[in-house]
């Protein structure tokens, strides 16, 4: 498996032909930059499984508007997605919900999605899988591989390393989601989140 965004740089140049690849996405800002990098290379599918996602509302609406950037942008993408089931996530952070941002509770979360995307990309016959999470600086791009490289062990499906917020990716993923008029919310997806978050900017307009 690649180890280093060097690495999987000149691994995309080198290919001979175009992989397939099941890229998981959390939503339309984060996989703008990503998509627009990786579909000169290979031929991708966007997996949108994000259970984590609080209330259903903002699940669907972040679906939607993935949908729609990936028919812009590039309509050869396909957009496949799981039912929503809130209580993958639930069991899966059980005993973490209070720790914070990356904490056990983003690792836990983490694993879950890319654990359905690993099975969706074996089930499928994709060549690879990988993921738009790391493009974020604040999840632990550390954990999101270490995670793939297991995942791939278990279901022989190789893991594309990620680490997308290099070469000022998340920079990127802002300009192309004003271009493109994406939503763009202000806390990852889950409630834990929203209430943190919520908590911050309550604290900074005390300040």
């Amino acid at each position: 498996m690649l180890d280093s965004y060097k690495e999987f740089k000149e691994f995309l140049l080198q290919l001979k032909k175009r992989p397939k690849v099941l890229l998981h996405s959390c939503c339309a800002p984060c996989s703008s930059h990503v998509i627009s990098l990786l579909r000169s290379f290979v031929d991708l599918t966007i997996y949108y499984s994000n259970d984590n996602i609080s209330p259903l509302e903002e699940y669907e609406k972040r679906l939607e508007e993935e949908i729609r950037f990936c028919k812009e942008i590039d309509p050869s993408i396909e957009v496949i997605f799981d039912s929503y089931q809130a209580e993958d996530y639930s069991n899966a952070v059980k005993g973490y919900e209070n720790l914070g941002e990356k904490t056990e509770r983003c690792y836990k979360c983490y694993e879950l999605r890319l654990e359905k995307t690993a099975k969706k990309a074996k089930e499928l016959g994709f060549d690879y899988f990988t993921t738009t999470l790391s493009i974020s600086p604040h999840k632990v791009t550390r954990w999101i591989n270490e995670i793939g490289a297991k995942l791939e062990e278990k279901y022989g499906v190789s893991f594309l390393y990620s680490d997308f917020k290099k070469e000022e990716g998340y920079k990127h993923s802002i300009e192309l989601s004003k271009q493109y008029h994406l939503y763009r919310q202000d806390y990852c997806g889950c409630q834990y989140s929203k209430e943190e978050r919520m908590q911050l900017n309550g604290k900074n307009k005390e300040d």
